[in-house]
């Protein structure tokens, strides 16, 4: 989740009158100069808006009612009326017209107010504003369903534990039904949201809102769809024996007969974008039945300080919002784990719901990758503007990497959660990871991306949602709705990012990339070991490794970064080569077996 933030209109009014004038007049001598004075005091009041932003956010996603949703939808229109000023957008470009007398790095950020003004632009306010109200209340909406189950209420971590470990396949089309029911009431809201998206991105001259999110990454929107569907190709011989393996396996755990293509309340999660738990000899959450939902976060600062990286400030401690609101409470909360660099400097937090199971063991792990990121540059070396990652994908990759570190049997014998004389079945230790990572990919690559490139650069029509996502997940996950899935219902609205985090699911699939071409490169040269048997844990050389990358923030092309930092471009090959192992075992498990869907 990537929060907002602002100031008071007052105070962005009062600074930018000394900079900005009817008709603003660049001086061709001094460019670089008048380019940094405006740069600076934009800056100020950005920082400031940001930061009241974030906090009005973060009061409406920890304490989710309507006098907070409106908090959050004052100090947003404050925020984007600031970003979106005429004004700014005039003066930028009249600056950027002396491109070639300013540095790199002034160009940079110049760009980015540029983009930034594209999400609430000036010239159509009452669009603006209408846009940041509609965001608030879809996102109350999604976090204020209750689900019910039987008369009583349950939880969203209540369903995923459930659809994850039930073999009872009636309680699980019930569950499976029950997660969907909140993306009726969403439907109309994301229409609008997709009309009021587009309009602001147009008026900047994108194709789409989805086009305006794909230039954080130099490219347009059908340059990422083109690569998406490049990396589908790459992965699917595997993704088809993965496919026809847990196919076949989940129809002998349900005594079923096996499908052509599997139904989606048989998989383990209610997307069906990972598959824990379907190997059965590989019971990671019994290693932390005994530990405290503290530790689990502990153990994940440990992991990063043993490396070379700081405490975490004591903010973190004081301000997170880590653990389930407690039975009985009548607050709501956000219940998807984020982390948020509040004011772009050193307020950080997290918000998450933290249980004892190998799912939160991971995702504490991720988290505080972000957290660490936001630490890296907060300096005075990376201007407030650039605080970021090099692209988007590259902050979940940091995340996600360290999520492959913290599952590596030397780290969890090193810490005493695997003991010593437990033997460990390699190959299937390695399916269950491939279960929860590769077959990510399609979801995120193919399902996501594709409805919501559609969505937006295509203008699907609201009749259509359901329809055209059930076509996607079933064309690219092999997967089929257990019962009739009318327009009634919006079963793409019933996950966050497409409320709420719009337009940028394929950073989570850039992401995937990115961790194991910065995990291949650690094992090979820093590490010196085999890329199933790392142990980042005690290493300072990874540690520093790692800061070198996260210290630049949003400064380095993220291209040349990647090159530099593993020496190849983005694709799927040091994936591939991570479950090479595992694609030789299958094709042996699946002779004789109807392979893929």
């Amino acid at each position: 989740m990537k929060p907002i933030a602002l100031i008071t209109l007052i105070t962005a009014t009062l600074i930018f009158s000394l900079h900005c004038s009817k008709a603003p007049v660049v001086n061709a001598n001094n460019a670089e100069k008048e380019a940094t004075a405006f740069i600076d005091s934009y800056t100020q009041t950005y920082q400031a808006l940001s930061y009241d932003a974030s906090k009005a956010a973060w009061l409406s996603n920890t304490d989710v009612k309507e006098e907070n949703t409106q908090k959050e939808i004052d100090a947003n229109k404050k925020y984007v009326s600031f970003i979106g000023k005429k004004e700014t957008v005039e003066k930028v470009k009249l600056l950027l017209q002396k491109k070639a007398e300013l540095t790199p790095l002034t160009v940079k950020q110049l760009e980015k107010i540029l983009n930034q003004a594209a999400h609430g632009p000036g010239t159509i306010p009452e669009i603006t504003a209408k846009l940041v109200e509609a965001e608030a209340k879809q996102n109350e909406a999604l976090y204020s369903f209750d689900y019910i189950l039987e008369g009583k209420k349950i939880s969203a971590n209540d369903i995923s534990n459930t659809i994850k470990d039930s073999t009872d396949l009636d309680t699980r089309m019930k569950v499976w039904e029950l997660s969907k029911e909140g993306g009726k009431s969403l439907k109309q809201g994301l229409a609008e949201l997709r009309t009021l998206r587009n309009t602001v991105a147009q008026e900047m001259g994108y194709s789409s809102y989805f086009d305006l999110e794909t230039s954080d990454y130099q490219m347009n929107a059908a340059e990422m769809v083109q690569l998406m569907d490049k990396v589908n190709q790459e992965i699917q011989p595997l993704y088809q024996q993965l496919y026809t393996w847990v196919k076949y396996k989940l129809a002998d755990r349900y005594q079923q007969p096996v499908p052509d293509k599997m139904p989606a309340h048989w998989l383990p999660n209610r997307w069906s974008q990972e598959w824990p738990g379907i190997v059965e000899s590989v019971n990671l959450d019994d290693l932390f039945k005994d530990q405290k939902p503290q530790w689990l976060i502990q153990q994940a600062e440990r992991f990063y300080v043993s490396m070379g990286f700081p405490k975490l400030p004591q903010v973190f401690w004081d301000k997170s919002d880590l653990y389930p609101a407690a039975a009985g409470e009548s607050r709501k909360k956000n219940s998807h784990a984020s982390a948020w660099h509040m004011d772009l400097a050193m307020d950080v937090r997290s918000l998450m719901s933290v249980e004892n199971n190998h799912y939160w063991f991971e995702t504490t792990h991720h988290e505080l990758g972000h957290i660490y990121y936001y630490l890296a540059y907060a300096t005075p070396q990376v201007p407030v503007l650039l605080r970021g990652g090099a692209n988007r994908g590259f902050h979940e990759g940091i995340g996600d990497l360290i999520s492959i570190a913290s599952r590596q049997q030397p780290y969890l014998r090193e810490i005493k959660l695997l003991s010593d004389d437990v033997k460990i079945d390699k190959i299937q230790w390695l399916l269950d990871e491939a279960l929860n990572n590769l077959v990510f990919m399609p979801w995120a690559a193919g399902v996501m991306t594709h409805f919501e490139y559609d969505l937006y650069e295509k203008n699907l029509p609201q009749d259509q949602f359901n329809k055209r996502w059930w076509q996607l997940v079933e064309q690219y996950q092999g997967i089929v709705p257990p019962t009739e899935r009318g327009e009634e219902y919006c079963d793409a609205a019933t996950k966050t990012h497409i409320n709420n985090d719009a337009a940028q699911y394929y950073d989570y699939a850039v992401a995937k990339l990115l961790q194991y071409q910065f995990h291949n490169y650690i094992c090979k040269n820093i590490l010196k070991t085999s890329l199933q048997n790392a142990n980042y844990y005690n290493s300072k050389e990874t540690g520093a490794y790692l800061q070198s990358i996260l210290a630049s923030g949003n400064t380095a092309d993220w291209r040349r970064l990647l090159k530099e930092k593993t020496g190849e471009d983005l694709s799927a090959r040091a994936m591939l080569e991570y479950y090479q192992p595992l694609m030789e075992y299958l094709e042996k498990e699946n002779v004789g077996r109807r392979l893929g869907f």
